[in-house]
């Protein structure tokens, strides 16, 4: 219990640290002080390993020593998470933004690089592809690690600039050092341009835009020309077919490096659609799992804003008419009038249709506000922060799919709390039919008998000794108490149904109660022997002694009833424990552990029958657990020994308190 506890604190936590997998030797410091970190925060704890091909040919003892960090961070807690793809910052970038990433914890270092003269380092792009997240640099001493030691944002675009030139420059050279040796060796020239276009192709991977090798393509052909055309060491060519040949080198080269970048750009687009796949899949199975309309609002809330990374406010639909905004902001969130605000949001509400920002309709607003829609029916609006710019197009499509299954969700929960008010219904008509039924079945019975002896004594009294006489007005007394036994666990059923069974609890005397439940009792005993045996003098019990007697009463009755005349029944007060308990006891035919198990169910009868043919409600004993219940006890049937059954039942007991 305590650790669900912690885990529900660190869920609630607003922060979030995330520690880079890798197979650096140091790793496992860094893992060690993000857990550390996480604790000191009591936030959650994340450990990210970002899998680029290279790893597929990665040493044994590189994929060992990961595996060593993975386990590691399991021990401290991390939940372990991998990505795929090349460009690992963009990748940990993406992934903090849409896990809600607060700190990012990492080594002094920097990415293998992964081409000839690499990258940037891995904290600077980190810095250019999530500015508003922590980044904490963790000391590494190790000689053989694969990272570079940060560096300073300031002049850090011209320096960009100058490594792609760099890097251009120095492909460029080794492909003409490459030619020059071919063409010594004897290639031709057309195997010295495909050497060229070899180098365009490796610029335009090795930097990060198309100038670079539109550049690199133009310098191909004039150093192509200057050094291997006739004639050599100049810039005119003798044969007429050169220019034909430049031309279509250059061409040949630059759309080589169009398409290798193209290449990257769609490698970096893929990893966004498979993130946005992602938080798709995990919106569906939140909202199966959500419970109620508030719960699924704030699932699709959160899901919307690890998509966009923006403010969202949503407006719950009341019957044609919008709620009270629910807001949730983002750190960078800013206060709007939500008066003028509102205007859009009814709009998208009664038009079923989108308002607000960049949108012609209200496009004062400071919100893109959508409906939440199955159809024709709306259940909401959502408005999303639209400060930073219009929605990108594939993000849009991802958003409109997760209001169509947040719609799809409120739709279920609607139609599942429509299913179970109707089921409540049914049951409810079920138990007047059934009351109905056994009512006027089990009435006539018992009238019939009352005014066929009234009648007799009216018009017959004269022709009837004594005895006749006193049997006569017995029948009609136990028939007009039966009738009124069933009137009181009618009334009391109703008011349990009803929920409106209100307890009026008193500091009592246990055995007054079972007194006054004797009394009750009174004629229906007859001469069968019942037993009182109190192994306490005092027990004070905290209960509603109405109530209590009709239990009592109830239970004895039903023992009366359902077992022969000549057998004995004893009822023991007793205290156990804290709780004050009270068994009925017969020596009858017993209960089946069928019977035992629905003998507190409304309605039940079971097999036996009455003496006098008279049929049950079944509600005797279900009122006697209920009241029971009510009142902090419990209730139960075992079997007696050597036959019979003992029904008994708990109260909770009131302290004495003696004045001196």
């Amino acid at each position: 219990m305590p650790q669900n506890i912690q885990e529900q604190k660190r869920m609630d936590s607003n922060e979030h640290i995330l520690a880079c997998l890798s197979s650096a030797p140091s790793n496992a410091k860094i893992i060690r002080t993000a857990a550390r970190m996480a604790n000191a925060f009591d936030s959650q704890f994340t450990a990210l390993f970002v899998e680029t091909p290279d790893f597929s040919v990665a040493s044994k003892e590189n994929k060992e020593r990961l595996q060593e960090n993975r386990k590691l961070a399991e021990q401290l807690g991390a939940n372990i998470e991998t990505v795929y793809g090349e460009d690992i910052p963009y990748q940990i970038a993406e992934f903090a933004r849409i896990s809600g990433i607060t700190r990012i914890v990492l080594g002094r270092s920097a990415v293998t690089r992964r081409y000839l003269f690499g990258k940037p380092t891995l904290t600077e792009l980190l810095l250019t592809y999530a500015p508003d997240i922590d980044i904490h640099i963790i000391p590494d001493k190790t000689v053989d690690t694969t990272y570079y030691p940060k560096r300073a944002r300031k002049k850090h675009h011209n320096l960009r600039v100058l490594k792609n030139a760099f890097t251009s420059l120095l492909i460029l050279l080794f492909a003409t050092l490459l030619s020059l040796l071919f063409h010594e060796v004897g290639f031709t020239n057309p195997n010295i341009i495909m050497v060229y276009i070899l180098g365009v192709l490796l610029t335009s991977v090795a930097t990060s835009h198309q100038i670079y090798s539109l550049i690199s393509s133009v310098a191909s052909v004039f150093v192509f020309n200057y050094l291997f055309t006739e004639p050599r060491f100049s810039l005119t060519a003798y044969k007429t077919g050169y220019p034909i040949t430049f031309v279509v080198m250059f061409l040949t080269a630059y759309i080589t490096g169009t398409f290798a970048i193209r290449y990257k750009e769609q490698a970096r687009e893929s990893t966004k659609i498979a993130r946005r796949t992602k938080i798709l899949f995990d919106t569906d199975q939140m909202l199966s799992k959500a419970h109620g309309r508030n719960e699924i609002i704030h699932v699709a809330a959160e899901q919307i804003m690890k998509l966009l990374g923006r403010s969202i406010v949503i407006f719950d639909n009341l019957s044609g008419r919008l709620s009270e905004p629910i807001l949730f902001h983002t750190k960078t969130d800013k206060t709007y009038d939500w008066e003028k605000e509102q205007k859009a949001a009814e709009w998208a509400l009664k038009n079923n249709h989108a308002a607000g920002a960049t949108t012609e309709l209200f496009p004062e607003s400071h919100y893109l506000y959508l409906a939440i829609r199955v159809n024709e029916r709306v259940y909401g609006v959502i408005g999303i922060d639209a400060s930073a710019g219009e929605i990108d197009a594939s993000e849009h499509d991802v958003l409109l799919s997760i209001l169509g299954e947040t719609a799809l969700a409120l739709e279920n929960n609607r139609n599942a709390r429509e299913k179970e008010a109707a089921a409540i219904l049914a049951e409810s008509e079920q138990l007047r039919a059934n009351l109905l039924r056994t009512i006027s079945h089990d009435l006539r019975t018992p009238l019939t008998t009352i005014s066929g002896n009234a009648s007799n004594l009216l018009n017959n009294a004269e022709y009837f000794d004594q005895e006749t006489k006193q049997q006569i007005y017995a029948d009609i007394y136990n028939d007009s108490m039966w009738l009124t036994d069933l009137v009181e666990n009618l009334l009391y059923a109703t008011r349990i149904e009803d929920g409106c069974m209100m307890l009026q609890t008193s500091t009592e005397l246990l055995s007054e109660m079972i007194e006054e439940a004797m009394q009750h009792i009174g004629r229906k005993a007859a001469a069968r022997p019942i037993r009182v045996v109190q192994e306490n003098e005092i027990l004070l019990v905290k209960a509603d002694p109405k109530l209590i007697v009709q239990v009592i009463t109830n239970i004895v009755d039903n023992a009366l009833k359902y077992t022969p005349a000549d057998t004995a029944i004893t009822l023991t007060a007793k205290k156990t424990d804290d709780m004050a308990e009270i068994r009925i006891a017969d020596t009858g035919r017993g209960l089946s552990d069928e019977e035992k198990r629905k003998v507190f169910d409304k309605f039940y009868c079971g097999k036996n029958k009455i003496a006098d043919n008279r049929r049950s409600l079944g509600l005797g004993l279900y009122l006697c657990k209920a009241i029971v219940e009510a009142h902090g006890g419990t209730i139960r049937v075992e079997d007696n020994q050597p036959q019979g059954a003992v029904f008994s039942f708990t109260l909770p007991l009131e302290e004495v308190v003696y004045h001196e």
